[in-house]
């Protein structure tokens, strides 16, 4: 695999995840915070090495993963089409994972930032990447809206990619409003890429059955 400056960043960023984990671990509890409550109050505990290893090790393998996807992809020329989009929606995904181990590493040395304060804009990031990768994507099977009416035809794919891009991109913009309302975070930064997700199936739906009324002789019957 050739290694461009996207690749290296996604190669230091999972680096630089464990390095602070390793850092911060001997001053760790040995059982750590690991799940707080909708208000933001601490309500979950973990032995460290679970609570403090789970996210870098998970960053390492989604990264593998991730990148390993266009190489089996049966559609992988179309992949070609977006990669650079398609690796940058990587990094910051895996930003999003250092967020998180910050967030957690901090809070359990005694660092105790509000989760409203750093969950929205996190959240917010990663939807408005989303947003930018789905306007971009091409037809494939692992990346994208993959409902059985965007993979059955390219024009449905491409409106519903062309409207999810927008959507996503509008639900990371209310995700950050999240900041300012922290007694109603969850509902920030869950409810619109929920409803937006939910949105999008039916869309797809609803144009792929606009479309096979469109043919001549009305819809095909298996």
């Amino acid at each position: 695999m050739h290694l461009t400056k996207t690749r290296i960043a996604i190669v230091l960023v999972v680096v630089l995840t464990f390095a602070v984990t390793l850092l911060a671990w001997p001053s760790l509890p040995d059982r750590v915070v690991s799940h707080w409550g909708p208000s933001g109050e601490a309500n979950g505990s973990l032995p460290k090495a679970w609570g403090i290893l789970l996210v870098p090790f998970l960053s390492a393998g989604l990264a593998a993963l991730l990148l390993l996807i266009p190489r089996i992809d049966p559609l992988r020329a179309n992949i070609e089409k977006f990669r650079e989009t398609y690796e940058g929606f990587i990094l910051v995904f895996l930003l999003f994972f250092l967020a998180v181990q910050g967030f957690i590493l901090l809070w359990n040395l005694g660092i105790q930032v509000p989760v409203g304060m750093v969950l929205p804009p996190a959240l917010a990031a990663l939807y408005y990447e989303i947003g930018v990768l789905v306007g971009q994507a091409k037809r494939n099977w692992f990346i994208g809206i993959r409902t059985p009416w965007t993979l059955s035809s390219e024009t449905v794919w491409a409106k519903t990619h062309a409207l999810g891009g927008r959507l996503f991109r509008l639900a990371g913009v209310v995700a950050l409003l999240g900041i300012f309302f922290p007694a109603f975070v969850l509902l920030f930064v869950l409810a619109p890429v929920l409803l937006v997700s939910v949105y999008l199936v039916v869309f797809s739906y609803l144009e792929y059955r606009r479309e096979e009324m469109s043919r001549p002789g009305g819809p095909r019957v298996a």
